[in-house]
């Protein structure tokens, strides 16, 4: 059974905190299982995107709640880039959730697929 995405959302906010990063819920998506992207912002007119992988595409590892992978072929990518990213992820599916997080280092904290 997998974690809600209200759940994963407020538990990936609390780790953000804990390691004093700066995260925020800029777009809330559906409760039950809406698509999560990660935005982490490097305060540099730049940003990493993080979305859903695909699941046919990697193997999901035990214990592992969500797999994520970079959205953009570029990291970091202009914000402009990311902003028209977003924006048509949003017409394609309106319950998506977007979190963005601070951070110049670009910590995320994700288990990334191909990384």
């Amino acid at each position: 059974m997998r974690l809600k995405s209200a759940l994963w959302v407020a538990a990936y906010l609390r780790r953000c905190q804990v390691e004093d990063m700066f995260a925020v819920v800029r777009r809330r998506g559906a409760e039950e299982a809406g698509a999560i992207f990660v935005r982490i912002n490097r305060l540099d007119g730049t940003s990493d995107l993080f979305g859903p992988a695909p699941q046919s595409a990697f193997e999901v590892p035990p214990g592992v709640e969500r797999l994520f992978s970079a959205s953009l072929a570029e990291q970091p990518a202009p914000d402009a880039a990311v902003d028209a990213y977003l924006v048509r992820e949003i017409k394609f599916d309106p319950d998506i959730w977007i979190v963005e997080v601070e951070d110049r280092a670009g910590r995320h904290f994700l288990d990334v697929a191909g990384v």
